[in-house]
């Protein structure tokens, strides 16, 4: 009995560290978050004691609920071009010898060693008008004009696909890379044409990595302002550069607070749809 409670005992003491680190970095700031949400707009910055609703009421306003829509329409846009550009990338890296694979997967954790800012000045550098993009275009005469595409919604869009697709690449690929390509032959020994291989075994046995990269790619999209700051100017407003600017330039820190909890919700939303689809994918895995 004594040494049931030490080794309980002994457990505890050793994930407390943990629990102190979840409760005072992760659980804390986002209760508080939740309770400046409801309170009322200090004269100068922060907030007084004064419960309201004026905060969420505000998020309808129509600035607002078109940022909101903008943020939507740009993760549902760079989600869907990281899975055309991903996916494809992902499932042929995994079919590469190691050393190929290993070759490509340096390739892709390069980028991450230079700042993320610095890559997208170069892309400012490319779709800025006259730039690199627009003179390569005019010289083999495809356009006569240049195209303007720096602060556009295209723009933005390459950005948040550049700086997310690796993540979708590394889903898949962990995904693909376990793949027992042994039911693929079964298949086509069976008289399944690639294709329908390709939508009968590969895709339904990659549905998990392909999930992950969605969540990856979608949710980070809705709030990566930085990109939409350099990339889209002050034509493309992202809910998060609306939190930064009721933050550092109006002081409205209790709207900034419902923006964010409104924005956790959304995000939220998305992680109980992705586990939602993981354990229905489990289920037809195990009914098969």
């Amino acid at each position: 009995m004594k040494t049931w409670r030490f080794r309980k005992a002994a457990a505890f003491l050793t994930a407390l560290p943990l629990y102190v680190f979840t409760i005072a970095f992760v659980a804390g700031p986002l209760v508080l978050m939740v309770a400046i949400s409801f309170l009322s707009r200090g004269e100068s910055w922060g907030y007084v004691l004064e419960p309201t609703l004026r905060n969420y009421k505000g998020i309808f306003e129509p600035a607002y609920t078109a940022a909101f829509a903008q943020s939507i329409k740009l993760a549902l846009v760079s989600t869907v071009a990281s899975v055309l550009v991903g996916y494809p990338f992902g499932y042929f890296m995994a079919r590469l010898s190691p050393e190929w694979r290993s070759r490509c997967m340096v390739l892709l954790i390069i980028p991450f060693w230079t700042s993320s800012l610095m890559r997208l000045y170069g892309w400012m550098t490319i779709f800025r008008a006259n730039g690199v993009l627009d003179s390569a275009l005019m010289a083999i005469g495809v356009i006569k004009e240049p195209l303007k595409l720096l602060y556009s919604f295209p723009a933005v869009a390459v950005g948040m696909v550049y700086t997310l697709v690796p993540f979708m690449i590394y889903s898949v690929f962990s995904s693909a890379e376990k793949l027992d390509w042994s039911l693929v032959e079964a298949a086509r020994d069976l008289g399944a044409s690639p294709a329908q291989a390709f939508l009968t075994v590969i895709l339904p046995l990659t549905m998990p990595g392909l999930y992950s990269g969605i969540v990856l790619t979608f949710i980070p999209s809705m709030g990566l302002y930085f990109i939409a700051d350099l990339l889209g100017g002050s034509k493309i407003a992202l809910v998060g550069n609306i939190i930064q600017e009721q933050m550092m330039r109006v002081h409205n820190m209790p709207l900034a607070a419902a923006f964010s909890v409104v924005l956790m919700g959304l995000t939220s939303l998305c992680l109980l749809a992705y586990r939602k689809l993981a354990k229905t994918g489990e289920l037809e895995g195990l009914i098969q």
